[in-house]
C-alpha cells in the first residue's frame, strides 16, 4: 500500500489539471459577459443578517460599588448566620425595612427550641422572631421584642406611614415604630400571602379555607360592597379552596371575594389603586397585559414579547415593570400606566429568582438575584446545588430611566429575601453584607414617571 500511494497521488493531480484546464481557457471569454439579476422591489434594500441579542453574563461583585455611610455589626444585634441548611429552601428568615430615614426595623429568626401549648401550630412550623428598631446614625436599639410566627413564609410588610403588618395564626396584626401591635384582620382560614398597591390603599389577602365563613361577613369588612361578588361558595366538607379578598385598607370595605381551587395558588398578583394585572398569551411569544379594574371592566395596558409568562410588578401607580425571558436573558421593561414603553434593559443570563424591592415613593427599585456560574440554559436538565452558585447580589435602579445606581454582594445568602431595604425618600439603601447592616447614600432621585409636580 505504501508503494501505491505516490502513484495514486500523481493520478489525482493529473485528473484535477485536466478538469480545470478547459475552465482556465475560457475564463477570458466569460469576463466579457455581465450577469443580469432581477431588480429589487421598489422601496426595498438588501437586508443584513439579523444580529443576535447581546447576552449579558453578570460577574459577582466582590465589594459594594459605594462606601457605606453607616455600618451596624450584626453580632451586636444578636443575629447569627442561619447556615447552609436553609440554602435553596427560599424561607423567610429575616426582614429589613426603613421606618423612616433614620430608623430601621430589623427582624430575624431566633435559633433554638420554643415553648408550645395545645393551640400551637404543628411541630416544625412555628418560628420565634426577634424584632428590633435601630436608630441611626450613632446606632442604638430603641425597642425590641419577640414574636411567634406561624411558618417559614413571609411574615412582615412595611407600610408607608411607619406602621407594618405582621402575619399571625389568625390573620394580620398592625404594629408601630414602638413595636406595639393590635389586631388588624381576622380570617377564617390560614393566610398564605397578601398584596398591597403602591399607594397602599388596596389590600388583597389570599387564605386557605375549607368552608364558607358562618354568620356575618369578615370582621374587617362587615358590610361588603354591592359590587363584590362571591364566586361558588363551597359546602362544609368540600376540599380546601383559596379565598381572595380585595378590600380598602383604611376602612376595611370589602370590594370583591373570589374562590379558586388550591392548585391555582399564586403569590404574584400585581395591583395598583385601579386594579390588577393579568398576563394573557395571544401568540407564540406575545403576551397582553390586561388591567382588571376593581370597579369592573378590563383594558389592555401593553403587549410584550417573551418566551415565558412575564413577571409583572408595580413600582408606582403610574409605572409597572415587566420581566421577560428568552434564551438571551430577556428584558426588564418599564411601562407607564397608559401603555408607553419608558425604557428597557437586558437581563443577565446567569441570574435566577429575582426579587423586587421598591422605594415607597416609587423613585427607585432594587433587584436581588442569585448568580450561577454558568448561564441558566446550562442547568435545564439537572438539579442545582450549592456548588453551582457564585453568590447573591443586589442592583439598585432609577425608576425614571433604568440606570444602575448601585450594586453589591449580599452575604449571607438569604434566598427568601428580606435583606434589602430602600428608605422612603429613595436616598438610602440598607443591605445585609459582610457581617453587618450596611447603609449607603444614593444620588437625589429623578422625578418618577407620573409623579405630581409641585
Amino acid at each position: 500500500m505504501a508503494k501505491r500511494l505516490p502513484i495514486l497521488l500523481r493520478r489525482a493531480a493529473l485528473f484535477l489539471f485536466s478538469a480545470l484546464a478547459p475552465l482556465a481557457a475560457v475564463s477570458p471569454a466569460l469576463a466579457q459577459f455581465t450577469i443580469s439579476l432581477p431588480p429589487l422591489p421598489s422601496g426595498t434594500s438588501p437586508q443584513p443578517f439579523p444580529k443576535a441579542e447581546p447576552k449579558i453574563f453578570q460577574h459577582y461583585p466582590d465589594t459594594p460599588s459605594l462606601s457605606p455611610i453607616f455600618t451596624i455589626p450584626l453580632g451586636a444585634l444578636g443575629f447569627t448566620d442561619p447556615g447552609p441548611y436553609y440554602f435553596l429552601r427560599r424561607q423567610s428568615l429575616v426582614s429589613l425595612d426603613f421606618i423612616d430615614e433614620n430608623r430601621l426595623l430589623f427582624t430575624f429568626k431566633v435559633p433554638g427550641l420554643m415553648d408550645r401549648d395545645a393551640a400551637a401550630a404543628p411541630v416544625g412550623k412555628q418560628r420565634r422572631v426577634r424584632a428590633e428598631v435601630v436608630v441611626l446614625p450613632a446606632w442604638h436599639i430603641q425597642s425590641d421584642t419577640f414574636w411567634t410566627i406561624p411558618d417559614s413564609a413571609r411574615y412582615l410588610w412595611m407600610l408607608n406611614d411607619g406602621h407594618f403588618l405582621l402575619r399571625d395564626e389568625n390573620g394580620l396584626e398592625q404594629g408601630d415604630a414602638n413595636l406595639k401591635i393590635a389586631p388588624f384582620l381576622h380570617l377564617p382560614g390560614s393566610l398564605l400571602w397578601l398584596e398591597l398597591d403602591p399607594s397602599q390603599k388596596i389590600i388583597i389577602t389570599n387564605s386557605l379555607e375549607t368552608a364558607a365563613p358562618q354568620g356575618p361577613a369578615d370582621a374587617a369588612a362587615p358590610t361588603p360592597d354591592p359590587a363584590a361578588k362571591d364566586a361558588e361558595t363551597p359546602k362544609p366538607g368540600e376540599p380546601a379552596t383559596l379565598v381572595a379578598r380585595t378590600m380598602q385598607r383604611e376602612n376595611g370595605k370589602l370590594l370583591k371575594i373570589s374562590r379558586v381551587p388550591f392548585a391555582q395558588q399564586s403569590n404574584d398578583l400585581p395591583i395598583n389603586s385601579e386594579g390588577y394585572i393579568e398576563s394573557a398569551k395571544n401568540g407564540r411569544r406575545q403576551w397582553t397585559l390586561n388591567l382588571n379594574s376593581f370597579t369592573g371592566g378590563v383594558r389592555v395596558v401593553a403587549s410584550v414579547d417573551s418566551a415565558c409568562a412575564p413577571r409583572v410588578s408595580y413600582l408606582s401607580d403610574a409605572e409597572l415593570l415587566a420581566d421577560t425571558c428568552d434564551p438571551g436573558g430577556g428584558q426588564l421593561i418599564a411601562i407607564s400606566s397608559t401603555g408607553a414603553h419608558l425604557w428597557e434593559i437586558g437581563n443577565t443570563t446567569n441570574a435566577i429568582w429575582p426579587l423586587i424591592v421598591r422605594s415607597p415613593n416609587g423613585s427607585r427599585f432594587a433587584q436581588e438575584t442569585l448568580l450561577l456560574k454558568r448561564p441558566v440554559s446550562r442547568y435545564k436538565h439537572r438539579l442545582l446545588g450549592a456548588g453551582d452558585f457564585l453568590g447573591q447580589m443586589v442592583k439598585v435602579f432609577d425608576a425614571a430611566d433604568g440606570k444602575v445606581l448601585f450594586e453589591a454582594p449580599l452575604n449571607p445568602v438569604l434566598d427568601g429575601g428580606g435583606n434589602v431595604a430602600i428608605s422612603p425618600s429613595g436616598r438610602r439603601i440598607a443591605i445585609l453584607n459582610d457581617g453587618a447592616i450596611q447603609v449607603f447614600e444614593l444620588p437625589t432621585p429623578s422625578p418618577a414617571p407620573g409623579a405630581a409636580k409641585k
